[in-house]
């Protein structure tokens, strides 16, 4: 019955190889990430709501990037199997182009008209106010960020991922520290609150670009070549828009749609601990996302490879494996959660973040529902992500993604929290709804062996 787990010598120790610098560098900057939670909650719920509030547009940015970075691989490591590094050269510089153009803008709408574009997403004019002294800033850091995450993916597709974890480290652990310094006023410098946190990200997205151009340099692996970063060719920008675009657009809606569930949130009564509880259970969720990131990513680059190369016949095993890996994976992560979520947050981490009683009572409950759904979350993440776009099925994996979402959860929670106003409760299992449709048709069209193409002919 599971004969499919039975792969090729190596494997296993290939997949750990590719997985392990993945899930550690999420790992380590979604635990870093959560300090971050800490210190500015430490401010009170109020700046932390703020926090929040900012990142839900900046969240549709990140989206993006991601978007590009995964279009990109999709690409890449087609290309890596063809040993075509003139044409990964082409991809890298597309993708630069894309992702800098669009979070320059955002950027420019977060300086010139911070509190009103901020008026969007919450009702709440204290919290309005300091989200737009954080988003005004963090902004400019996504701008940064895209840059370090175009390179990033490129090495990642090319079997590479150590580097993307050690910039990601190395940033995250700087913007941590000045995270300390900046918000409370440490070793002398003025205590900036929400400001100084945004202030710490964008030093922190600085001093990546920086290691990043000094690694172009250096690097004998992989070389550079400015001319085509800068005219990567039209035929390579149609290549991108007809595939790439396709990602991107799955994940920037995905985003757009992620967005609007805490949207709902800090429209409704109590929106301030809502927001807080949303934000506290939301980087707890990270956490227990990482291996799933990882698995998808590497089932991404083996299998990209291995259509790039013409050995079609290896990828239905590959996938069938990384499928079941998720699941296990998700199951055993969805019951560590479910046992932190009921013993020890409400004892020891809810307290640190100064959270009141309904917050905490929010949290725990977000937090079981997540437990709850994980291994189907798992395993959607790495059979649409990494199995179907990876086999080169991008518009398929881009419906099943992003269909449900917006046809079932979306308007279910809309109906229960703005129409009906029922309790954050039933708000929050509507959002898990998607996940449930996802699965289903996420195994059908794996099922169907029509999922493999080869996206680098001609």
């Amino acid at each position: 019955m599971f004969s499919f787990m039975k792969q090729k010598p190596g494997f296993y120790k290939q997949v750990v190889l590719l997985a392990t610098p993945v899930v550690l560098q999420n790992l380590i900057t979604s635990t870093l990430g959560m300090a971050d939670t800490f210190m500015v909650g430490m401010l009170g719920e109020a700046p932390m709501a703020a926090v929040t509030l900012a990142n839900i547009p900046l969240f549709v940015v990140q989206l993006f990037i991601f978007g590009v970075q995964s279009g990109s691989s999709v690409l890449t490591s087609q290309y890596w199997g063809k040993q075509e590094m003139e044409a990964i050269n082409r991809v890298l510089g597309v993708a630069l182009w894309v992702v800098l153009v669009v979070s320059s803008l955002f950027a420019a709408v977060l300086i010139v008209c911070p509190v009103e574009f901020l008026s969007l997403f919450g009702n709440e004019q204290e919290v309005i106010e300091l989200a737009a002294q954080y988003g005004s800033i963090a902004g400019v850091s996504y701008v940064c960020n895209a840059f370090t995450m175009m390179y990033v993916a490129v090495y990642r597709s090319m079997e590479r991922p150590q580097l993307g974890m050690y910039i990601l480290v190395m940033s995250m652990t700087v913007n941590t520290f000045l995270n300390w310094v900046l918000i409370f006023g440490n070793l002398g410098a003025p205590a900036l609150g929400v400001r100084g946190a945004a202030l710490a990200t964008l030093t922190a997205r600085i001093l990546e670009i920086l290691v990043v151009v000094l690694h172009m340099m250096k690097s004998r692996f992989f070389q550079v070549h400015l001319h085509l970063l800068l005219r990567p060719g039209l035929d390579m920008f149609r290549r991108f828009l007809r595939y790439g675009s396709l990602v991107v657009f799955n994940e920037t809606t995905w985003g757009l749609g992620a967005s609007v569930f805490p949207t709902i949130m800090g429209h409704m009564e109590g929106s301030t601990e809502i927001l807080a509880a949303y934000t506290v259970a939301g980087n707890i969720d990270k956490i227990c996302m990482v291996v799933s990131f990882g698995l998808g990513a590497t089932a991404s680059i083996i299998i990209g490879r291995e259509v790039g190369a013409g050995r079609p016949q290896q990828v239905r095993p590959v996938g069938m494996a990384m499928c079941a890996l998720a699941l296990m994976c998700g199951t055993v992560i969805g019951l560590l959660l479910f046992l932190f979520a009921r013993f020890l947050a409400p004892a020891w981490v809810f307290p640190l973040f100064q959270m009141s009683a309904r917050s905490s009572s929010i949290a725990v409950m977000m937090m079981t529902i997540q437990s709850l759904i994980r291994p189907l979350r798992d395993f959607n993440s790495v059979a649409i992500v990494g199995v179907l776009r990876g086999g080169g099925d991008v518009r398929m994996a881009t419906i099943i993604d992003t269909s449900p979402q917006w046809l079932i959860a979306i308007p279910a929670a809309v109906l229960l929290g703005s129409v009906l106003k029922l309790d954050i409760f039933w708000v929050y299992l509507a959002t898990t709804l998607e996940n449930i449709v996802k699965f289903g048709l996420g195994l059908w069209r794996f099922r169907s062996d029509s999922w493999v193409r080869d996206l680098t002919r001609a």
